[in-house]
């Protein structure tokens, strides 16, 4: 009879076929499969709550999407523009470096910055536009592109080179446990110390790369030195 341990299955189909509620019809499945395979309730439970636990980062992931739709909804952007418009000499650039310096810095602390659909969407992108319109004026549609895929990669940059800065970081723990497996001896600190290093050469070449592209938008939209703009590119 150990096809009987199916029934969850069987439940999930039939749930799904009538279109019930979808996590009443996971749990009663569950459920079924637990009593069915000689689990006792209150270890059903404790499996239960310790799955929702170990994956808890997911549903706050799906809770701040609607939570970031509205505020980009009620202004969110808009202030982000402002905020931008209203610093003097701030181009796409320098911004995007100055961004990638404080996400770095944040991983160094150990604090999270959450990623592209909460954070550099709604505020970083519109701020690094802004950035350009102010300097540059009414920029081309690939150059605004392009600024996008800056942003996104920005992103990249210093959350990947930056994570294991921080000496508690899951990464960090992770490279130190699995090499002194290995007879490695190593410390969390020593690998910390080499990440910095690596985090520093990876702002420093974003930066460089950065005021290039800076550089490239002010000549193609002939901003002299001042910041007064002649666009006479087609746009």
């Amino acid at each position: 009879m150990e096809w009987i341990k199916l029934i969850g299955i069987l439940i999930i189909l039939v749930g799904f076929l009538f279109k019930f509620d979808t996590i009443a019809v996971v749990v009663i499945a569950a459920f079924a499969t637990a009593m069915v395979s000689g689990i006792s309730v209150m270890d059903f439970l404790e499996a239960f709550g310790q799955a929702f636990v170990d994956n808890r980062l997911v549903t706050i992931f799906l809770l701040t999407l609607p939570m970031i739709g509205l505020s980009e909804r009620f202004g969110l952007r808009q202030q982000a523009v402002i905020l931008i418009r209203k610093i003097k000499g701030m181009t796409p650039g320098k911004f995007l470096t100055l961004y990638t310096a404080i996400r770095e810095i944040a991983g160094l602390l150990g604090i999270r910055i959450s990623g592209h659909p909460q954070f550099v969407r709604p505020i970083v992108n519109p701020m690094t536009q802004a950035a350009a319109k102010t300097n540059y004026g009414n920029i081309a549609k690939e150059d605004s592109e392009e600024l996008k895929a800056r942003a996104a990669a920005n992103e990249n940059y210093a959350n990947f080179y930056g994570q294991n800065t921080f000496v508690a970081a899951s990464g960090v723990l992770l490279i130190a446990g699995t090499l002194r497996d290995l007879n490695y001896n190593v410390s969390e600190a020593s690998i910390v110390q080499y990440s910095l290093i690596i985090a520093v050469i990876a702002l420093v070449l974003t930066a460089i790369s950065n005021m290039l592209f800076d550089r490239k938008l002010a000549k193609k939209y002939n901003v002299k030195k001042g910041g007064e703009t002649n666009n006479d590119s087609d746009s």
